[in-house]
């Protein structure tokens, strides 16, 4: 994080840790969706609980200097998460199912945030658990030096393609491993992210990279996920400046949308509270004060400001009650920075 942006949200991140903590949160973590459901879909819903969530949270509570915070959000993620292979994606305590696999990058965020609260906290104990997992990450979702999406715990296998946005290289720099493999790996997965840069008009990137084709592909381009890997980028100083501008001018304008075709046309109008959070992100780490409050200006757009509201200081959709753990986790992160 390279400056401290000048905009005033505290009453905002206030009223939205306030939402997350009284109506988004359960025993096992933050749900899902305030909605619940049977839990029985392919994708979590409902008041299931995902590790990205308890990454999240972990993040905005070094961010946010809060070392009780951590302590229990951790806590609570070890049990409700951690298993022999590392961290168990998804929870779903109507079923008590943990699923067999991980997600890459929400075991690197987590990771990330233990090494972060041990510097943060001066607490060795999470620098060594930081290390513990990292190890554990590497032996499993780490093959010939390239890494991959998941592993499943159950058949001891990786899927076989990266997605370029779990690319985190803060992170991947950071492994507790042997300095020749981490600076392989580190080599590999930079050069894996970098080209997949799409053009200059259309300065996004690939989602993913198949290793046995040597291929990327994308059906669409997400926007989240390519913020995400510019993200990841500017956070060890490489994002483009084409990339940086282009965001500048939508978000000026308001019209980053959703989902691109790969030539840059809009495929939706879809505007969502993670899309500003990730740009105010973006702003905050290069140093641009501009791009962080406008950004910011532009998620609160999206917030439920209705006192009455069960949805009051939340982002979500009052009419149907849907409020999602990524949106209000992602603009809570955002208000931290």
């Amino acid at each position: 994080m390279k400056s401290q942006p000048a905009v005033h949200i505290d009453k905002e991140e206030q009223e939205l840790y306030t939402f997350i903590a009284k109506q988004l949160t359960g025993p096992y973590g933050v749900y899902t969706n305030l909605q619940d459901t049977d839990q029985t879909a392919e994708a979590a819903t409902g008041h299931e609980v995902l590790s990205e969530s308890a990454s999240l949270m972990m993040r905005i509570a070094v961010l946010s200097g809060n070392k009780e915070l951590f302590s229990s959000e951790w806590a609570k993620a070890k049990q409700t998460f951690s298993t022999e292979g590392g961290f168990s994606y998804r929870y779903s305590p109507k079923l008590q199912k943990h699923y067999p696999l991980n997600a890459a990058v929400d075991d690197l965020r987590l990771i990330g945030a233990l090494y972060a609260a041990g510097d943060t906290f001066d607490n060795k104990e999470y620098t060594n658990e930081a290390a513990e997992y990292s190890k554990i990450f590497y032996r499993n979702n780490v093959k010939d030096g390239y890494m991959y999406d998941f592993y499943d715990n159950d058949f001891r296998v990786t899927n076989d393609f990266v997605t370029l946005c779990y690319i985190n290289l803060d992170v991947l720099q950071n492994l507790s491993i042997n300095d020749e493999i981490r600076g392989i790996l580190l080599h590999n997965m930079n050069t894996i992210l970098e080209d997949g840069y799409l053009s200059d008009e259309f300065p996004f990137y690939e989602t993913r990279f198949n290793y046995k084709t040597g291929n990327y592909s994308s059906e669409k381009i997400n926007t989240v996920e390519s913020l995400l890997s510019i993200l990841n980028l500017a956070e060890v100083d490489r994002q483009k400046p084409q990339s940086i501008r282009y965001i500048k001018e939508q978000v000026e304008a308001g019209t980053l949308y959703g989902q691109y075709t790969r030539d840059g046309q809009p495929a939706n109008d879809i505007r969502s509270t993670a899309i500003y959070a990730l740009t105010a992100m973006i702003g905050a780490e290069i140093g641009d004060d501009s791009l962080y409050s406008r950004s910011i200006e532009r998620m609160n757009e999206f917030r439920v400001t209705d006192t009455g509201s069960v949805l009051y200081g939340g982002f979500g959709n009052p009419e149907t009650g849907q409020a999602y753990s990524f949106d209000n986790l992602m603009a809570l992160l955002a208000y931290s920075y």
